[in-house]
């Protein structure tokens, strides 16, 4: 068996991970749980067994077989090439994606990208791609996909947990008639939405935007022509996604619904009436990617629309973190 490691066990992507390591019943021979010297010494209880947190200053990353780092682009930036010497290492960061010796893996998607490993290290992709892939996958190889547009209606999770206190915070000091003070976002988030997510780049998208592009190209194809812009919406967690979808082959919405629902890790909620529709609370603490809405795009040839949710702590993060691990031992058992 294997031994895992978490980088960043405290924050809300590490507690989410423990989540799914328990709730898949991963088994291990130990487990190293690892944050900040702020957060050292502290306990984080997991299968009924204390777990002390060790200080990642003095952390050994020769504990483990697997080290999930889920701290953030900068802790993973000054430890994870000297950690990967040592130890496999999945990263939830945005810093390693786009490096050509870095594979970017949706394991539903492209898990044979696994072996093109040179850095010892697995990238994550950004939470909004990685439901998005996942939706594509399966009708890419159905009818070949030539461009998308999307549109995102993101959680403030996707921040963290200190833009989901101040969603809370705000909403009762905006209910109250209280003022309002926006901390970790630009504008008031309570009973607003933001289209600004991360910095602007000079091209007047943002990086969120770009990461998107990029990264579904490096997972997916890299002739898939992809624009989109993303939201910041007043909602805890999960995020949505509306998409533009045109092949360069016809179509047929009824092999589009049955490829949907018969693909690893997507599930189709289509009913043509009220509430026939997947929203961000169904998608809350669920594994599945929710389609919905899907239907012709009446303007332009071979296109349709569509509407994904999916819980943006586990598909674009834990979760999809998690089955990279599985994919990983499960190469190694078979090279044994």
């Amino acid at each position: 068996m294997t031994n895992i490691a978490i980088i960043g066990a405290t924050g809300n992507v590490g507690r989410k991970t423990l989540e799914v390591i328990e709730k898949k019943d991963i088994k291990f021979n130990n487990l190293f749980l690892v944050a900040s010297s702020n957060s050292a010494g502290k306990k984080i209880s997991f299968k009924g067994k204390d777990y002390e947190v060790h200080d990642l200053e003095k952390y050994d990353f020769s504990n483990a077989n697997i080290t999930f780092f889920a701290a953030g682009g900068k802790i993973a930036e000054q430890y994870a090439e000297s950690a990967a010497k040592l130890t496999t290492v999945i990263d939830n960061s945005s810093f390693f994606r786009m490096d050509p010796d870095v594979p970017l893996i949706v394991p539903q998607v492209n898990a044979e990208k696994i072996n093109e490993m040179k850095k010892n290290i697995v990238a994550n992709p950004n939470c909004s791609t990685a439901q998005l892939v996942l939706a594509l996958k399966p009708l890419h190889d159905l009818y070949k996909i030539k461009r998308v547009i999307v549109s995102t209606y993101q959680s403030v999770s996707g921040g963290g947990k200190a833009p989901m206190d101040e969603l809370i915070e705000q909403t009762k000091s905006y209910l109250n008639g209280n003022s309002v003070e926006s901390k970790n976002f630009t504008k008031q988030i309570a009973f607003n939405i933001i289209p600004h997510i991360d910095v602007f780049s000079d091209d007047g998208y943002t990086k969120e935007e770009l990461k998107m592009t990029n990264e579904t190209k490096k997972i997916l194809d890299n002739n898939i022509e992809l624009t989109a812009t993303c939201v910041r919406i007043p909602v805890l967690v999960s995020h949505s996604e509306s998409v533009n979808i045109e092949f360069e082959n016809p179509y047929s919405l009824e092999q589009i619904r049955e490829a949907l629902n018969n693909a690893d890790g997507c599930s189709v909620i289509d009913k043509r009436e009220n509430g026939g529709y997947s929203t961000p609370i169904e998608a809350t603490g669920s594994d599945e990617t929710f389609i919905s809405r899907i239907r012709d795009d009446k303007t332009k040839e071979n296109s349709i629309n569509l509407w994904i949710v999916s819980d943006n702590l586990l598909r674009g993060a834990a979760l999809n973190s998690v089955e990279i691990a599985e994919t990983i031992m499960k190469a190694n058992q078979n090279g044994k």
